[in-house]
């Protein structure tokens, strides 16, 4: 038999707690914790969605003079010790901008004899707009909006926002300068590239400025980016050389795959870089289902979605829609996808639970699932069949996880 949506869910929460923001923090400052001279001051900067939890981690060990913490809203809460300011995302909005002046503040306190901690987790990026001159709030938003719905990787993506952002990029560090900076980055990018982990504060860029314009280009997205982020794009110098910075990896999400994978013995990971086009990766999983052998399959990844219609979800529930689609009718078979931040686009879901009955279940609720596909409107559809996967919002973040299971 295939896992229960219980059993499915609680191996899925072993991945979650394997990238356990704490646990990480305390683990990389207790080998190798960070010395502050003694005519200096530390300066604790918390980015991202694990941020709250990070921060409270290092301040157990540490005793700043000052913290400042930026997250989304879902994750907010009072942090003794710290300043605490939720911003949009995944779409930047003012709070995140205020918040982006708030941390330039602090960092320009900062001297040769002073040390600065940034703790960084995903979303950070969108979290910390600091648009270069030129640029409005408005237009990054506008950019985002686009990227976001054209398909584009993580890694793309912020290659773009690392030329629009006086923060990204390795902008921090030279915020900082002349105060050394150290970064405990929790990965939510596949292959854990830290110049991509929330556009990368603390290390150079992705690309060239050239090498961005013509991926642009390439995308088709070029003529349709608003003119003063096209003329800022034009006009940005490639980056001098940053000064230094000690970026620490402490938790990524093959961590959590191999946590998974311990927590079920008859597991094994089929793919830990599920990534790329949502419907290609959802035939990844259906060809491997078609097998009929008895099995228990996890991968790790971050898929992307073409946005063509109006309709409400995410990535992992499109996913988790498309495999239902292909493989409706069929039995003993179930397939979890979900975000380990909880969260799955703009929805209240981390993804979803489906097997061969979800199409059915869909359909004798009133819905059109090729209908509501076709819209991206996964939610809608997964709503009806009762598959949403809810948990809440998690405190952490290493991108997507999938389950398969096979029964006889």
């Amino acid at each position: 038999m295939a896992l229960s949506p219980e059993e499915m869910t609680d191996l899925f929460r072993a991945g979650i707690a394997a990238a356990d923001p704490r646990d990480a923090v305390f683990g990389s400052l207790a080998q190798d914790p960070v010395h502050v001279p003694a005519t200096g001051k530390l300066f604790l900067l918390g980015l991202g969605k694990a941020a709250c939890t990070m921060t409270e981690a290092a301040l157990s060990h540490l005793q700043p003079a000052a913290a400042l913490v930026v997250t989304n809203y879902e994750n907010a809460r009072d942090v003794s010790g710290a300043t605490v300011m939720p911003a949009g995302h995944p779409v930047p909005d003012e709070n995140g901008l205020r918040a982006a002046c708030a941390l330039e503040a602090l960092l320009a306190q900062a001297t040769e004899m002073d040390r600065v901690l940034v703790l960084v987790s995903g979303g950070g990026s969108a979290l910390l707009p600091a648009p270069v001159d030129g640029l409005s709030l408005s237009d990054k938003a506008e950019v985002s909006r686009l990227l976001l719905g054209a398909g584009l990787d993580i890694v793309q993506m912020n290659a773009v926002r690392q030329y629009l952002s006086r923060l990204k990029g390795g902008g921090l560090l030279r915020q900082a300068a002349p105060a050394p900076v150290t970064a405990l980055i929790l990965s939510d990018v596949i292959g854990d590239d830290l110049r991509a982990i929330a556009s990368g504060p603390t290390v150079a860029p992705i690309m060239q400025r050239a090498e961005v314009i013509d991926m642009l280009r390439a995308q088709g997205l070029w003529d349709k980016l608003p003119l003063a982020a096209r003329t800022a794009l034009e006009r940005a110098q490639n980056t001098p050389t940053l000064p230094q910075a000690e970026n620490r990896l402490i938790g990524s999400n093959r961590l959590s795959l191999d946590a998974m994978a311990q927590a079920a013995p008859q597991a094994y990971i089929a793919s830990d870089a599920l990534v790329g086009d949502v419907a290609k990766a959802a035939e990844r999983v259906v060809t491997l289902a078609q097998g009929k052998t008895p099995q228990l399959a996890l991968f790790g990844g971050e898929t992307t979605v073409i946005l063509r219609g109006d309709g409400r979800g995410g990535r992992n529930q499109e996913l988790a829609l498309r495999v239902a689609m292909a493989l409706q009718g069929q039995p003993h078979w179930r397939f979890l996808s979900g975000g380990t931040d909880g969260r799955d686009g703009p929805t209240d879901a981390a993804g979803a639970i489906v097997d061969g009955g979800t199409i059915d279940r869909i359909r004798a609720a009133g819905g059109d699932p090729e209908r509501l596909l076709a819209n991206n409107d996964s939610h809608r559809a997964l709503e009806l069949a009762g598959d949403l996967l809810i948990t809440g919002a998690t405190g952490t973040n290493v991108a997507d996880l999938q389950i398969l299971s096979l029964g006889a």
